[in-house]
């Protein structure tokens, strides 16, 4: 396939898209898509917005063409409430979700925020599981990978900016283990494996940050972040935000994120390509690249075949 199209999605309801990450549905063959789904077309107070989002869903045959299939029930809270930043993953037959929550739609940031757990066997049906509890008031932004022993290590944001980790056996069971990441204020972490190497991207004023690992528990800043010049694209002359990478091979993989041209709030998904060069994560968001999901190349936690 060609050089994908510019931008790569935008909401049909709000045209807000935010935070997405990418799947496959080896059941129907589809590739799916979850994100948060900013009401950026609405009149809204302060940042009401960016609150009172639901989890949307767009799915496609090929990773280019995306179609709009509606928004996930996610049976928690009553009433309005918010939902940010879905995480989703695959162990042994069933998905799980951990998702960002804010009770209501406040018009300010400062709400407290939790992260929630729901899992699924088909991708649209998911169940609650349980409020994690890390013993801090606003935790928000999940991301989760495989430690080298088979347990499991999930990274967010806690109220301070700061990057935490928590630690579980089994995907349910989780125990904070301290902060990973500090320093300065950052978002939206996202670990996948390239060439190697463990990447975590982290979401800041400069772009996308990079750190490196080879153990999942130290970490190294890249001196180059990613994203944070404007791109030349449609759609594309802005910082991008709510990164995630699906690897698709050993030593490259693409990269999915937001924008938000013009510098408004309206907002819409673009992809790049990532690659490792001379041990350091790179990225060219203006230049072609041939862009072909394949189950094969995805990794297991993703929906796909490759370990």
């Amino acid at each position: 396939m060609a050089t994908p199209p510019a931008p790569l999605y935008r909401d049909p309801t709000f045209d807000g898209p935010a935070d997405p990450t990418v799947v496959k549905n080896a059941e129907t063959g589809r590739w799916f898509m979850y994100y948060t789904q900013r009401r950026a077309n609405r009149p809204a107070k302060g940042a009401e917005w960016a609150h009172g989002t639901d989890v949307a869903l767009a799915v496609s045959l090929d990773g280019a063409d995306w179609q709009f299939k509606g928004t996930v029930s996610l049976d928690y809270g009553e009433g309005r409430n918010t939902f940010w930043a879905p995480e989703v993953i695959f162990e042994g037959g069933r998905w799980h979700m951990y998702v960002s929550y804010v009770e209501g739609c406040p018009s300010d940031w400062n709400s407290p925020a939790q992260l929630l757990h729901f899992t699924s066997v088909d991708l649209e049906e998911w169940t609650f599981q349980s409020v994690m509890d890390f013993g801090q008031e606003r935790c928000t932004d999940a991301t989760v990978a495989k430690l080298p022993d088979g347990t499991w290590r999930l990274w967010y944001r806690n109220e301070a900016g700061a990057i935490y980790a928590a630690d579980s056996p089994d995907l349910y069971d989780w125990k904070c283990t301290g902060v990973v990441i500090s320093g300065r204020v950052q978002s939206a972490p996202n670990v996948f494996s390239l060439r190697g190497t463990y990447w975590m991207l982290t979401d800041s004023p400069s772009g996308q940050l990079v750190y490196r690992s080879t153990d999942l528990t130290e970490w190294h800043q890249q001196p180059m972040p990613l994203l944070s010049t404007p791109g030349r694209r449609s759609f594309d002359e802005a910082l991008g935000h709510g990164a995630m990478v699906l690897p698709q091979g050993p030593d490259s993989g693409f990269l999915y994120y937001f924008t938000q041209p013009g510098g408004g709030i309206r907002s819409v998904i673009q992809v790049a390509r990532v690659f490792v060069r001379d041990g350091w994560l790179r990225c060219d968001r203006d230049a072609p690249f041939k862009y072909m999901l394949t189950a094969a190349n995805t990794p297991v936690v993703r929906g796909g075949k490759s370990a």
